[in-house]
This record gives structure tokens, C-alpha cells and sequence, in this order.
């Protein structure tokens, strides 16, 4: 769940930290009831202060995603299926600002992003979840209309200085 983490990131550690546990539990790979990593142990396996941890277990807390008991954990709190949309949704255009960032950066203009993201969606307009194969390519299994999929892949850098990971 954690395997992003980037702390190059201009995203703070707990905000990305927290991210991620909001989009576990909006996808619902993490239930109600469910305890979340201690505090030490999620720190010591990011690599991170425990206060960072703290820090986005506190944000959670507010938001209402989790329920911190002292001396017992912290605990994944019901969400409404209404509030896993928001976050789905949340989680989704924060993915296209970062694509449309990166392709901004590598020259590639918004149009040319969108009909290749229409392609890969199927084309025509339908809309369907999107979800890696074993092969790492992606394929359609129709629905929400969300993707569920980081693809990472190559691409030349412009400085030509030979190729280098993007995510996506």
C-alpha cells in the first residue's frame, strides 16, 4: 500500500502517507474495524519520523477515515459509500493533474493525453475501471468509470540522456 512513498516529493510525507490509507479505504481494500500499522512499525518500514506517521493518522482521524485508541491502535472508522466516491473521485483528479504535470513537462500537449487516455479507456466516450493484467498491460472490466492502475513505463529523456520510469 505504501510502496509510493516518495519523499523527494514535493507532497509532504503524512499527506501522502495519509493519501494512501484514504484510497485503500475508499477502494475498499481496508474494512471498517480493520487496525492500521502501529506507528513505529509504519515508521520504521517507511523510513520516517514516528511523528510523521502521527502527523497523518491525526489528519485521518479528522477527516473521519480512522479512530485513534490510546494504548490500542488506530482503527479504520465505516465510510458511507457516499464518502468512498468523494475520495475515489479526489484520488482520480488528483492522478490527472499529476499526468497532465508530467506531460506538460515532457512537451506533450493535454489533447494528445486525453484521446490516449480515451483509447486506453476503451474509446467512445464509455467509461470502465481499469485494472493491471499480469502481463502489466492494462484492461477494461467496465463500471465506475474510475482508474485502479498505476502503469509505469519508459520514455526517452528530452535531454536525450536515454530513458528514465514514468508513472502514471
Amino acid at each position: 500500500m505504501f510502496d509510493d512513498i516518495d519523499p523527494r516529493s514535493t507532497i509532504p510525507l503524512y499527506d501522502q502517507i495519509a493519501g494512501r490509507i484514504r484510497l485503500a479505504v475508499a477502494a475498499g481494500e481496508i474494512g471498517a474495524g480493520e487496525a492500521l500499522p502501529s506507528v513505529r512499525g509504519l515508521a520504521s518500514r517507511l523510513r520516517v519520523n514516528p511523528a510523521t506517521v502521527v502527523q497523518a493518522y491525526r489528519s485521518l482521524e479528522t477527516e473521519g477515515f480512522v479512530e485513534m485508541r490510546q494504548g490500542s491502535g488506530t482503527y479504520v472508522r465505516g465510510v458511507t459509500a457516499e464518502r468512498r466516491q468523494q475520495e475515489q473521485e479526489e484520488q482520480g483528479r488528483r492522478l490527472a493533474r499529476e499526468l497532465l504535470a508530467e506531460a506538460a513537462r515532457l512537451g506533450v500537449p493535454g489533447e494528445l493525453v486525453s484521446r490516449a487516455l480515451q483509447r486506453e479507456l476503451g474509446g467512445g466516450g464509455r467509461t470502465g475501471r481499469v485494472t493491471p493484467s499480469a502481463s502489466g498491460r492494462r484492461s477494461r472490466t467496465g463500471g465506475g468509470g474510475s482508474v485502479a492502475c498505476r502503469t509505469s513505463t519508459a520514455t526517452t529523456d528530452p535531454a536525450g540522456n536515454g530513458t528514465r520510469p514514468v508513472t502514471i
